[in-house]
């Protein structure tokens, strides 16, 4: 089951642009870059591929946990993308994406650099609780194992990775064998149109990078220097939060006006595709928010206003 563009993989790309790389070409839709750098008309292409495409199993854990690496048999079915970069700090559990010309599902949440697409079931059996686990393993797929997605809502998805791991919801598995010379023949009755669609990819794809080879390129110029002791001059009765890391600053969890406790957390920073939280020292109320999510923060640098009680 494959719940398309889920709600999971959608945050995941806003995260990224809100905290990582606000200009990315990928953003803020990677189904849509995956059309456009594919040389596709519409985004219902992708979605119409990614349902009928077999994906053939070439490779499990990749990075993750049972994460299986697989390509679509039929060649206009491959389809391919330019990876994240900087890679993102947050994918959800068993998110799909597409990397290169590999399709990857994420056995567990994390960093990744694919271009998501969706999100499905598990592919690691965590708590040995049941469910379509060949053989008693832990894994779900096998090397040379083929898949087919089928669409599911995101509200249906959620049911069913809730039942899946109890063995109350059963996959659709058949045993088949691979047969190389009716392959390499079905290759040679379509390679007129392999070709085709291949050239046109080709084309799409170079075009796409001349498009933002510049920006890709362009060194960034370094903010302007300040006078650190002018702008961190901190008002009597306040106390200044720091930053402990050079990262960016993903989110706040309080608002000017906010009572808050010592030790309590007010937000997150991500360096080094880690969420870091920043806690209070004092006990107070928020006087002001120095920096804005998303922005650049440095280590040593005052984020936040607190009034102390």
């Amino acid at each position: 089951p494959l719940s398309w563009d889920d709600p999971s993989t959608r945050k995941a790309v806003e995260k990224y642009q809100k905290s990582v790389r606000a200009d990315a070409p990928w953003c803020p839709d990677n189904i849509e870059f995956i059309k456009r750098i594919n040389g596709l008309d519409y985004i219902e292409q992708v979605r119409q591929i990614a349902f009928d495409s077999i994906y053939l199993v070439l490779g499990l854990g990749d990075v993750y946990l049972g994460a299986p690496v697989a390509t679509p048999l039929d060649p206009r079915h491959r389809l391919v993308t330019t990876k994240y970069n900087p890679a993102r700090t947050w994918t959800p559990e068993n998110a799909v994406g597409i990397g290169g010309a590999y399709m990857c599902i994420y056995g567990m949440e994390g960093p990744g650099g694919y271009q998501l697409m969706g999100r499905t079931i598990q592919m690691w059996n965590r708590n040995n609780l049941g469910g379509n686990f060949p053989g008693g393993k832990p894994w779900l797929l096998r090397f040379f194992d083929q898949i087919r997605f089928y669409p599911v809502s995101a509200p249906e998805l959620e049911e069913i990775r809730n039942d899946f791991p109890l063995g109350k919801y059963s996959l659709q598995i058949e045993e088949s064998n691979f047969d190389l010379k009716e392959y390499d023949q079905f290759l040679l009755d379509n390679q007129e149109d392999i070709s085709r669609f291949k050239s046109a990819q080709q084309a799409a794809f170079e075009e796409e990078r001349l498009r933002w080879k510049d920006d890709e390129d362009e060194i960034l110029d370094p903010p302007p220097k300040t006078d650190m002791h002018e702008s961190q001059a901190i008002p009597d009765g306040m106390q200044g939060l720091e930053s402990q890391v050079t990262g960016s600053l993903w989110k706040w969890m309080v608002k000017p006006g906010d009572a808050v406790e010592c030790g309590q957390k007010l937000g997150i920073i991500e360096s080094m595709k880690m969420e870091i939280p920043l806690e209070s020292h004092v006990t107070g109320t928020i006087h002001s928010l120095l920096k804005a999510e998303g922005e650049l923060v440095k280590n040593g640098e005052f984020l936040l206003l607190i009034e102390k009680d």
